[in-house]
């Protein structure tokens, strides 16, 4: 059997599809984001981050690097292994009680990652709860996808952000199953928003548990950066609230934060926790860093959302199609992904530019983009230099324009 053939001759496929994955190769420049340097064949070259998760900035905020090279400098660099092995670190119950205090939950659990917590978490719900039903959004993350799929439990999908047919489905389960109705608040490819409100008034009337992912909302949303439920003053009616630390706030990791109980659950249960190495206790001391800044200041928040207004206001001035949405998520729609992987090069390449192309899978396919994400640190310039060289690249490529 050739392996290496049938490797290739996918990677091939993929290729002529257009939606062959590349990675620029970036060199972050501590102090100085969004700038960073890409290096290619020809070279190290200054460029300008404009799809960035740290939407804040706070990977680089002073505070928060010093916080983690005092905890590197008392702990060391690793965590020694998983929490049932090497213990729990200070940094981590510090952490965990920090994370309660945001989402005003009893407790909280960390993980590796948002991808981790949400596999783990659902799986651990789904397989261990008798005869659990996981009612799914159509558009939820391959992370929630693949936590149900593990679970081996039930799936019901419903119609994305629709809280009748959410009713109508539920209506159907038989009222003494357990019911987990799972749902993103803000969703990442469109930057729509979940209707908080009504998904919770409906779960409530089946007596169904609500899970929700905020991990693109926390930090961002809500007077101490708790999400959009925290923001809509919702977050006592969700069950399990599930982030990331990896996004807005700047560092690396997930968690879940609900009852002590529940929280308690997943950590006795879960094969995703209890066999996977713990976060550097580092890591965790910049965290807590960053969440408790993101908790009282509201400056980084103010200044990225005027500038999310100021780009979108160019991109209609010049009739760049790009998607509505009260987030803070700004696809710019391509609708091909040869063109979508060659805007994205010549911004590169020409302007300095660096935004990667959004295709299939990710997104499906007819749909594709780029996904610009303003932060409080892209100046007004770096906002007109970008509007510039995406006027320049409709023209040239004769793309069809939005009319206001």
């Amino acid at each position: 059997m050739d392996f290496e053939k049938l490797f290739q001759n996918q990677l091939d496929d993929l290729k002529a599809e257009g939606n062959y994955r590349i990675f620029a190769e970036m060199e972050r420049k501590c102090g100085q984001h969004p700038r960073a340097a890409n290096q290619g064949p020809d070279g190290a070259k200054d460029v300008t981050v404009w799809c960035s998760n740290d939407y804040l900035g706070m990977g680089q905020h002073p505070d928060v690097v010093e916080a983690m090279i005092d905890a590197t400098r008392a702990c060391g660099t690793g965590s020694g292994g998983t929490r049932n092995i090497s213990g729990t670190a200070v940094q981590h119950v510090a952490l965990e009680a920090e994370l309660a205090d945001l989402h005003h939950k009893e407790a909280a659990l960390l993980f590796t990652s948002g991808y981790v917590s949400n596999w783990a978490a659902l799986g651990t719900l789904g397989s261990r709860l008798p005869g659990a039903v996981i009612v799914s959004d159509s558009l939820n993350h391959a992370s929630m996808i693949e936590g149900i799929r593990h679970s081996r439990a039930d799936k019901v999908i419903w119609r994305h952000n629709d809280p009748e047919d959410l009713d109508r489905k539920l209506a159907e389960i038989p009222a003494d199953r357990p019911k987990i109705v799972a749902f993103e608040s803000v969703y990442s490819m469109d930057g729509d928003m979940a209707p908080i409100a009504e998904i919770c008034d409906v779960a409530d009337k089946h007596g169904a548990m609500t899970y929700i992912d905020e991990v693109h909302a926390v930090g961002m949303y809500g007077p101490r950066g708790g999400g959009v439920a925290e923001e809509l003053g919702l977050m006592d009616r969700i069950t399990l609230i599930e982030g990331t630390l990896g996004k807005a706030f700047g560092c690396f990791g997930g968690y879940i934060t609900g009852s002590k109980a529940l929280c308690d659950f997943i950590r006795s249960f879960s094969s995703g926790f209890i066999f996977t190495t713990a976060l550097p206790p580092a890591v965790a001391a910049a965290a807590q860093t960053s969440i408790r800044h993101l908790k009282s200041s509201q400056v980084e928040r103010q200044r990225q959302r005027a500038q999310v207004a100021k780009l979108r206001k160019r991109l209609t001035q010049l009739g760049i199609p790009h998607l509505d949405n009260p987030s803070h998520i700004i696809p710019v729609m391509i609708g091909d992904p040869i063109k979508c992987r060659m805007i994205s090069d010549i911004l590169m390449q020409d302007f300095g530019i660096y935004v990667q192309p959004i295709n299939y899978p990710t997104v499906p396919k007819g749909t594709e983009r780029l996904r610009f994400t303003p932060g409080p640190l892209h100046s007004d310039a770096d906002i007109e230099h970008l509007c510039g060289a995406l006027n320049s690249l409709w023209q040239q490529c004769a793309l069809a324009r939005q009319v206001a």
